[in-house]
């Protein structure tokens, strides 16, 4: 059984605005690396099309002018990882990508039965979701040293207490921390 892990980058009051956190070199290398460590990706509409704006890889080749050399690895990463999308709007999708179907709880637990290293899931809107399902193996917060005093929030709108258990901590150069936790069953 695949584990699913949802990780996401959050400033010390909670925002998950991808422009509010500050990603340096080493924190790209560990978000290449995580990435590389799932078997696939898990995203809603938003977060795919967000990311496929970003990190999708130019059909040239070469790397884009304002991409630095150290973002390749995460660029590289991500434009191959095999993707699965949730979403009722979007009729169809590419970049290594297929959409999920019918009931999300049934559609989760059917990718998370499957063999392999295990699966990754990002963004706000579908976690929240996964979460009040009880389907998120690992939470993973890489908490900047930040205030952003703006949203959104972590699991805004969550119907029930979530307690977690402390399983992991990385401290980076920049003043971030990845912290790593397992739902308490």
């Amino acid at each position: 059984m695949r584990h699913l892990q949802y990780s996401i980058n959050v400033t010390l009051d909670g925002c998950v605005d991808h422009r509010a956190g500050v990603t340096d070199e080493e924190l790209h290398r560990f978000w290449a690396e995580k990435l590389a460590q799932a078997d696939a990706l898990l995203f809603g509409r938003v977060t795919y099309e967000m990311m496929q704006i970003a990190w999708r890889w130019p059909a040239s080749g070469q790397r884009p002018e304002w991409m630095a050399e150290w973002m390749e690895p995460f660029a590289r990463t991500i434009d191959s990882a095999k993707k699965y999308v949730v979403s009722t709007t979007l009729k169809q999708v590419d970049w290594n990508a297929e959409l999920l179907h019918g009931d999300l709880t049934t559609a989760v637990e059917q990718l998370k039965h499957g063999e392999g290293k295990g699966l990754f899931v990002g963004g706000v809107t579908l976690p929240l979701a996964l979460a009040e399902l009880g389907l998120i193996d690992e939470y993973e917060f890489v908490v900047h040293p930040r205030i952003a005093g703006h949203g959104p929030t972590l699991f805004a709108g969550l119907s029930k207490v979530v307690d977690l258990k402390l399983v992991g901590r990385r401290e980076f150069n920049s003043g971030a921390v990845a912290l790593r936790y397992e739902p308490k069953r």
